[in-house]
């Protein structure tokens, strides 16, 4: 008797037939339309070698000066950590909060699951943490907001640009590197493919 292998949409747990569709195409649910898989060549690897650059690319992008002002000969720059600690003695701490939550906290978290899982699936080394640690990474995901500071970042230097000199600092250039490597993140990993590969190190 052949068994019929059927996978429940997140969205609106309709039982679907299970399929294999190739890299490149995608499988949507039939009801809802969510997008239930779409394979990527080399998932795994590509995954883990991006969560180690951005793991290096993440302390100078938040500890070094992403921007200098000049304004009548004295220079100040600033970093992130220094605008979320700004905003601290502004009295605006929980616009300081949601800074550092979004731009630095959940970022970090999210490259450090990424990390944590696609290493052990690369090396096929079995963790009970595995499950929990694919939630939390799909959980974080849509908090970890670097283009929205990014945005911001764009805004200050046009408006400060007729009134003060700018100099650029090595930090925002290892921000926008962060900034790709992250997107490049976000598509590279194939969820499906990592539950699956979690539920078989999990036997």
């Amino acid at each position: 008797m052949t068994q019929i292998n059927f996978t429940a949409c997140p969205e609106c747990d309709l039982l679907i037939k299970s399929t294999a569709p190739e890299v490149g195409e995608k499988a949507h649910c039939p009801r809802c339309g969510y997008l239930l898989q779409r394979p990527r060549k080399q998932s795994v690897e590509r995954t883990f070698a991006l969560s180690i650059a951005g793991l290096i690319l993440i302390f100078p992008a938040n500890l070094m000066p992403l921007m200098g002002i000049k304004v009548l000969g004295s220079t100040k720059a600033g970093t992130l950590w220094s605008g979320v600690s700004m905003l601290f003695d502004e009295n605006m701490r929980a616009v300081a909060v949601l800074v550092f939550l979004s731009s630095i906290f959940f970022p970090l978290l999210n490259i450090v699951l990424s990390l944590l899982i696609s290493g052990h699936l690369y090396f096929n080394k079995p963790n009970r943490h595995l499950a929990p640690w694919m939630l939390w990474l799909q959980h974080i995901d849509e908090w970890a907001m670097l283009e929205i500071y990014t945005l911001g970042i764009i805004v200050a230097s046009v408006k400060l640009s007729s009134l003060a000199e700018l100099n650029f600092g090595l930090g925002l250039y290892a921000f926008i590197g962060l900034l790709i490597v992250t997107g490049m993140l976000a598509s590279s990993m194939d969820k499906f493919l990592f539950w699956q590969k979690i539920g078989k190190l999990s036997l």
